[in-house]
């Protein structure tokens, strides 16, 4: 599983859902739609409708991929941090029962509020 205390992991920026459909359509389940991918250099997470898929690319050439599901009926509390003029970074945190407090680190350009409007619709 990924380490989500691992203060190295590098900011997300929006990409394209299709770019990454592949990795990730097989574990898909029926009626499962992607909403929103979010990339690193090689790491990525995928908001679906039903869950946050987080994918840490592993090995020198990136075939294996260890692939970490977090379900939003397992979410208690949300909180996120929006840009500013200084800090152009956004971070979301998910507090998921059973695992902790898992973060999430975006770009300035990264609409966090949008994500967590997302999120309240799946989890409240």
């Amino acid at each position: 599983m990924i380490d989500f205390t691992n203060s190295a992991y590098v900011k997300m920026k929006q990409v394209d859902p299709n770019t990454v459909l592949g990795d990730i359509q097989p574990i898909l389940i029926n009626g499962e739609q992607v909403i929103g991918a979010y990339k690193a250099m090689r790491d990525y997470c995928v908001f679906t409708n039903k869950r946050v898929i987080a994918v840490n690319v592993q090995g020198m050439t990136g075939k294996k991929k260890d692939f970490t599901s977090l379900p939003y009926s397992k979410v208690s509390a949300y909180s996120i941090e929006t840009a500013g003029i200084l800090d152009l970074d956004s971070e979301l945190e998910m507090y998921f029962s059973g695992l902790g407090k898992v973060k999430f680190e975006f770009t300035g350009q990264s609409n966090v509020v949008q994500i967590c409007q997302i999120i309240s619709g799946y989890i409240l």
